[in-house]
């Protein structure tokens, strides 16, 4: 048995532990750059604290999920102000930019020299920036992995800037900051870390840590989720979700997912389609479809193991997650992928877009074109 396990160098996780902000970020520098999502006020008190520290703040704010063109200003940005220190905070759209942003404002190419698929895939050639990742949402865990998810409105598709330097040095959770989250967001994001857990569990890559965080971050999502979009100020609900996302990212990172996040890449990159919702409506049809395939072989114990999990009965068949995860979807109203302009004859191209992914890799079994337009087609 032989395998390898990286994460952010530092996680600071408890309610309230965004107040030990201005001290850890003195510790890199006080001209700091702050990358956030189009509104910025849920960010008012870190701000405010860290400008009380007497740090320098510079804002950086995104529209949605990152494209090229938004890091290469940010890039552009942190270079221009001497920034010693990128903190990123938000969702994960706005935690993977200010990934991106600290690793590109020391390079001395574009991103496209580096970034996977659609680029030239190579290695980063300088260190980045210290960075910092503060979630105010429970979903994609991109405080603890190292890539950051771009998306290129060119290509039609989204791709990874991958490296192990890319790993926050500090990874700040702090579930207080996700009380002003909405339902709707709540329910797409979670879904998204539950996706994660349950995707690098069945992973071709899964090794012994990763199973351990899977399994523990799949028992906190059926626990608190629903609580969590009924009740967005249930903080034990909302820790239960943050670990629950963390642990899918530092799972993630380390063994690869599936099927799920192979067709999240050129719907997100061709439809303004919320990433955490897309991965929650094609889950159920994926699953289906990669338990059909597998035979009886320690794949398939590992489909059931998720599936007593989530069923929350010990003698449940890998088959009855199937009807407990659509139920799911349905109770958390997730929408079908034609809500977001999606048809039947674009499905062949979306499959073959997506059998290109790097997420694909490690499904735990290759899928057929002819499947991959199915799941589609059920999706929708």
């Amino acid at each position: 048995m032989t395998f390898e396990f990286a994460t952010a160098t530092r996680i600071i996780f408890g309610r309230g532990s965004v107040r030990q902000l201005p001290q850890i970020t003195r510790s890199f520098g006080d001209q700091a750059l702050i990358v956030t999502g189009r509104d910025a006020s849920r960010t008012s008190a870190v701000l405010q604290a860290l400008r009380a520290a007497g740090i320098s703040v510079n804002i950086f704010s995104i529209q949605g999920e990152p494209t090229l063109d938004e890091v290469r200003r940010g890039a552009e940005v942190a270079r221009k102000i001497g920034a010693q220190v990128v903190i990123g905070v938000g969702g994960g759209s706005s935690v993977d930019a200010g990934k991106a942003i600290a690793a590109l404002a020391a390079q001395p190419q574009d991103v496209l020299h580096y970034i996977e698929v659609i680029g030239r895939g190579h290695p980063l050639e300088a260190t980045p920036l210290p960075y910092i990742a503060i979630p105010t949402t429970a979903g994609t865990g991109a405080e603890v992995t190292r890539n950051a998810v771009l998306s290129s409105p060119e290509h039609g598709v989204k791709a990874s800037l991958r490296h192990a330097s890319m790993l926050p040095l500090v990874a700040l959770v702090d579930a207080e900051l996700a009380r002003g989250c909405p339902p709707a967001v709540t329910a797409a994001s979670g879904m998204d870390a539950l996706t994660q857990c349950l995707e690098t569990y069945v992973s071709s890559r899964a090794q012994p840590m990763t199973d351990a965080l899977c399994l523990a971050g799949i028992q906190n999502a059926v626990r608190s989720l629903e609580k969590c979009v009924t009740d967005g100020n249930d903080l034990d609900a909302r820790e239960d979700m943050a670990l629950a996302a963390m642990f899918s990212g530092m799972a993630l990172a380390n063994a690869g997912l599936g099927a799920v996040h192979g067709f999240a890449a050129p719907i997100g990159g061709s439809f303004q389609a919320p990433h955490g919702a897309v991965c929650a409506i094609l889950l159920t049809p994926v699953w289906a479809a990669n338990l059909a395939a597998i035979s009886e072989t320690k794949s398939h114990e590992r489909f059931q193991a998720a599936a007593r999990l989530l069923t929350g009965n010990t003698t449940a068949s890998a088959e009855s997650a199937i009807p407990w995860l659509l139920d799911l979807t349905s109770r958390l109203h997730i929408p079908g992928l034609q809500s977001y302009g999606i048809r039947e004859s674009q499905l062949s191209a979306i499959a073959a877009q997506a059998s290109l992914s790097s997420s694909m890799k490690g499904n735990p079994v290759t899928l057929s074109h002819e499947t991959l337009v199915e799941i589609l087609r059920r999706a929708l």
